[in-house]
């Protein structure tokens, strides 16, 4: 046991509890100043990560906490999307008088998405799943006299409650079949278990962390929160834990049999219909935040053809790594461009914006071309990279059902592109500020860099499984 291996989390954990006696003592009009603290944090937590990169993959603390290229590469991906979101929080919340206390929120959701990612025990799994949760909750319900806000938090809670529900079911048959929640000890223990027993173990898990990922059949909190949370909290909710919950299954179904236990199918069959569902819903929406809330549930289909593929494809994790990381880059880069033009989620509030603003017209085309997938951004490099492994792993007719998607999703992506571009602007176009506008830059710049450095994620990605 070595606290070195803890040692991130814990930068973490304690930028939180700084982030909390600065916004207990600053003034009103100093709370801003928790966006330096917590960037410090991350930017320590980053760089204890990095110096993880390239060992052996290890089951630390008694065998609980995986050490290896998943968590590094997950991890990082984490503090990253994290540190991008911290920008839109400052001029966003500067009349809010609890303004500072939003940070804690942040990285503590930071930390619970990272618990999910490392764990290798069902019970470490659901305390990561519930502090990942009850952030999430907090976070998207902040504008407490807002109704909009307070009802995206109170869906995200009922759907929430009800699929952590489900998550301990899952956790209860799964010890009952195994008489253990150590992975390992499934590993070696569920092949040749009762079916009845262990199918709906593992169709309750999955369902458990769906909710996170924002896939079928607990996604309908996804578009809610998207469009009533303050615009920073949209972000960080579609992207952190979903990279969290979707690692955690991908770590968990590598253990269990898919033979006797049928997760394959079950998966492939959540990510059809994920990302048929969001992107049929993305197509009617007018409201551009809700239209990526519909999207964020539709790359989670996508994402789920790399999970499908774990155990049958050596390729599946790297690539359901290399795609999370360009995901949440580009969700953000969205979201960023949201809250930079002060929170304009009609689609006609987006008319004339390359005229206006042509620099966040720019950011908003990549940001969305990404997400479709087109080349040279980076969006190509980890779609591809999904597919590749889909097919790898025998699943061509699913990954044909993806790229069908895919083409549908460019429909309601360029709706948005052709009102910014060709329609007159009947206003004119404000930012927010400086803060937000870095982000913007800094997101955009990433989504080209990574399409040209796909290879070297995929090579720090590719490893064994710790254990």
């Amino acid at each position: 046991m070595q606290l070195s291996h803890l040692a991130p989390q814990i930068a973490v954990l304690l930028g939180a509890a700084a982030t909390l006696l600065v916004a207990m003592f600053a003034p009103r009009d100093r709370q801003w100043l928790n966006a330096p603290v917590a960037l410090v944090a991350i930017a320590v937590a980053a760089g204890l990560q990095v110096g993880l990169l390239g060992g052996v993959p290890v089951l630390a603390f008694d065998g609980l906490w995986a050490l290896d290229a998943v968590t590094n590469v997950a991890s990082l991906a984490i503090l990253a999307a994290t540190a991008l979101v911290v920008p839109l929080v400052p001029r966003w919340l500067a009349p809010d008088a609890r303004h500072g206390e939003y940070y804690p929120m942040l990285l503590l959701g930071a930390l619970g998405a990272m618990v999910m990612a490392a764990a290798t025990d069902l019970n470490e799994l659901v305390v990561g799943v519930v502090l990942s949760s009850v952030t999430g909750y907090v976070l998207a319900a902040w504008h407490r006299r807002s109704a909009w806000s307070v009802e995206a938090g109170m869906k995200y809670f009922l759907v929430g409650g009800l699929a952590n529900l489900v998550l301990l079911v899952g956790v209860t048959l799964a010890f009952a079949a195994a008489g253990s929640t150590w992975y390992p000890a499934l590993a070696s223990r569920l092949d040749g278990v009762d079916p009845w027993l262990l199918v709906p173990a593992t169709a309750m898990l999955v369902v458990g962390l769906a909710f996170k990922a924002g896939a079928v059949p607990t996604h309908s909190w996804v578009p809610d929160v998207a469009e009533g949370a303050p615009a920073p909290s949209a972000a960080f909710v579609t992207v952190v834990p979903k990279i969290g919950g979707l690692v955690a299954l991908a770590r968990l179904l590598a253990v269990v049999p898919p033979d006797s236990s049928g997760w394959r199918v079950v998966v492939a069959t959540v990510a059809v219909l994920t990302m048929t569902i969001g992107n049929l819903a993305a197509l009617g929406q007018d409201d551009v935040r809700r239209l990526l809330g519909w999207s964020s549930v539709s790359q989670a289909g996508y994402a789920l053809v790399a999970v499908a593929a774990v155990g049958a494809s050596d390729r599946a994790l790297p690539a359901l790594l290399l795609f999370l990381v360009v995901y949440a880059v580009a969700n953000i880069a969205a979201f960023a461009v949201v809250t930079a033009l002060r929170g304009r989620t009609s689609l006609a509030d987006y008319a004339g914006v390359a005229r206006r603003q042509p620099g966040l017209a720019v950011a908003l085309i990549v940001a969305m071309l990404s997400l479709v997938g087109i080349p040279p951004l980076a969006g190509f490099a980890g779609k591809f990279a999904v597919f590749t492994a889909g097919i790898d792993a025998g699943l061509t007719w699913l990954v044909v059902a993806a790229v069908v998607n895919t083409v549908v999703s460019l429909a309601y992506y360029l709706r948005v592109v052709a009102a910014m571009v060709l329609r007159p602007s009947p206003h004119d176009v404000h930012r927010l500020g400086p803060w937000s506008s870095t982000a913007v830059g800094v997101a955009t710049v990433l989504l080209v860099v990574l399409g040209l450095l796909a290879g070297a994620v995929l090579e720090v990605a590719s490893g064994p499984l710790a254990g």
